[in-house]
């Protein structure tokens, strides 16, 4: 369906709401995910709702449609930017299509570490960047975690970034996502994820990039995915968004319980991420994938340094990163 026949259903059903039906003692608000429910988002998405429907005493109900239900995330990100959809947890990834500045967070071996990482997206810079998303009328609420990327594939052992030249990897739909692989002279393949698991089924690319999390809890092993190599090369966000036109309709009281919920729920995300980590990377080994878990990690870093000058226009926010950082 097109964006003018969802805006016109969107208008229809309105309309319909208004004759001859009563208003809820609940207002069920839509979340739409694109994992299962394996999937750390989905851990998110449950203490999210939990928590929304404990401190609005069951006024607000979050109702969560995984798998996809919704569309993709570029497309759920399209229609929470035109009031079509309520809330998404959505990989950092296409965000940068609705704002520019949020690209920053994609560049290549910003963090060393996901406390690094927590520094900066719960401070004054993450904030920062949350709030840039309003102009494409996206209201981010909290980050959660995809966490630190590793590439898979079916073709050989990846110990150092000459390994990965000419391989056909799958990224995701992002512009600095692209241009770090394409660096890595990789034939960068950017898809859905969707759309990935049917290509790596089918072997129409060699392999993909995501975090540990991700392989297991779509058991990559069973789409081809022989080797996988933890060279943690990008430290990737969720971030729990809402439609603009929905957070604007809520009142204050209601606004601070969304938001609190949302970073209450990324961070129980994030914990329970780091405790499942070292089992989920063991049923990987015993499912016969080889691991290289100490690639060489300074050949990464070298190979993807032009990418960081060919975007000046995050430069000052990487030098703000770096001195936060650095305190």
């Amino acid at each position: 369906m097109n964006k003018m026949a969802k805006m016109l259903l969107t208008a229809a059903l309105t309309v319909a709401m208004g004759v001859g039906m009563t208003a809820s003692a609940e207002t069920v608000v839509k979340l739409g995910t694109t994992v299962n429910e394996k999937d750390s988002f989905h851990v998110a998405a449950l203490k999210f709702a939990e928590l929304v429907n404990e401190r609005t005493a069951g006024e607000y109900v979050i109702e969560i449609h995984p798998n996809g239900e919704l569309g993709g995330e570029a497309e759920m990100l399209d229609d929470m930017s035109m009031g079509l959809l309520d809330m998404g947890i959505i990989t950092a990834g296409p965000f940068v299509n609705f704002s520019k500045m949020m690209g920053v967070l994609d560049m290549p071996f910003l963090f060393a570490s996901n406390e690094e990482a927590y520094t900066i997206l719960d401070g004054e810079i993450g904030s920062e960047l949350l709030d840039t998303l309003e102009a494409a009328n996206l209201k981010g609420l909290a980050y959660a975690e995809r966490g630190f990327r590793n590439i898979s594939n079916a073709v050989k052992e990846v110990t150092n970034a000459a390994d990965v030249e000419n391989m056909k990897l799958r990224v995701m739909e992002n512009e600095v996502y692209n241009k770090t692989f394409k660096t890595l002279n990789v034939n960068a393949v950017p898809m859905g994820w969707q759309d990935a698991l049917v290509a790596l089924q089918q072997g129409t690319v060699d392999g993909q990039e995501n975090p540990i999390n991700v392989f297991y809890s779509y058991s990559l092993w069973d789409y081809n995915q022989k080797y996988l190599t933890l060279d943690r090369h990008s430290y990737s966000t969720a971030i729990i968004t809402m439609s603009l036109d929905l957070w604007n309709s809520l009142d204050e009281e209601t606004q601070k319980v969304f938001k609190q919920a949302a970073q209450e729920a990324a961070e129980h995300e994030r914990a329970w991420v780091a405790e499942q980590e070292g089992a989920q990377l063991a049923t990987i080994k015993e499912h016969g994938v080889v691991v290289c878990e100490a690639p060489d990690a300074d050949s990464f870093r070298a190979a993807v340094g032009p990418v960081y000058e060919a975007y000046p226009q995050y430069a000052e926010y990487i030098s703000r990163i770096q001195a936060a950082l650095a305190k």
